[in-house]
């Protein structure tokens, strides 16, 4: 009777280590589809984007809403500019515009709307377009309905236990900077308030000139930020819990 018992011990021991070790990795949010079509991946993706942009610590993955940029510095031409303790949210309402996935190619597209605002401190020494530069202070950056356009070069690979996974080898992107930008930035000129205002106006009545001049070195690290998230997710989770299609030969 004893040694019954021991292996119904040992039986239950067994399945819960199986239980276990078979777990879902991937969040309930994450609503796999059964085939590529655009519509099925558009509202998966839709689906998922509000709550994996908060992050998901217990796979590593740290969140896009908001996410930090800590010490940022930019050396444009004629100016030095740096972003410290700022701050960027909006991602978790982004509209999903179009996903293609096309599996045999390694290649997968996606398209998102967003509302982008930029929170933090700057420093500014040099000369923006007509204008020198010596300012220091707060500085927010509100971004109307840009539109991201994201073409990835996918890869496969198992995991230590086997299990198929989906890798990013390289991307490119392309980036319209929407409707409006809207810059509210302090002290422009240190203790010229008068000067400072002046600047100012001109900045947000030449919004996209200036952005142009200046806002591809802040997109290429939001970009960076954005990709570097998705591989510690993908490294996390396997393949088939992502999609419910076969993997290609590989």
């Amino acid at each position: 009777m004893c040694e019954k018992y021991v292996f119904v011990g040992f039986l239950a021991v067994v399945v819960a280590f199986v239980s276990s070790s078979t777990a879902l990795l991937a969040p309930d949010y994450i609503h796999p589809c059964n085939n590529t079509e655009s519509a099925c991946l558009v509202k998966a993706t839709q689906d998922a984007i509000p709550e994996f942009s908060k992050g998901i610590p217990y796979l590593g993955v740290p969140s896009l809403d908001p996410f930090i940029i800590d010490n940022l510095p930019i050396q444009l031409p004629g100016v030095k500019v740096t972003f410290l303790d700022g701050k960027v949210t909006g991602l978790r309402k982004c509209q999903v515009l179009n996903v293609e996935a096309y599996l045999e190619k390694n290649v997968f597209i996606l398209e998102v709307r967003c509302n982008i605002t930029i929170k933090g401190k700057y420093t500014a020494v040099g000369r923006l377009l007509l204008f020198p530069i010596n300012g220091e202070g707060d500085s927010k950056i509100k971004i109307v309905n840009s539109v991201i356009k994201m073409n990835i070069k996918t890869k496969y690979f198992k995991d230590a236990d086997g299990r198929d996974h989906f890798g990013i080898k390289s991307y490119r992107y392309t980036f319209d900077y929407g409707e409006r930008i809207h810059y509210t930035i302090s002290n422009l000129f240190k203790g010229n308030d008068e000067l400072s205002n002046t600047v100012l106006r001109f900045l947000n009545e030449n919004w996209r000139i200036v952005t142009e001049e200046f806002g591809q070195p802040v997109v290429d690290y939001a970009m960076n930020v954005t990709i570097e998230t998705a591989k510690k997710f993908f490294n996390a989770v396997p393949y088939d819990e992502l999609l419910y299609v076969p993997i290609p030969k590989y």
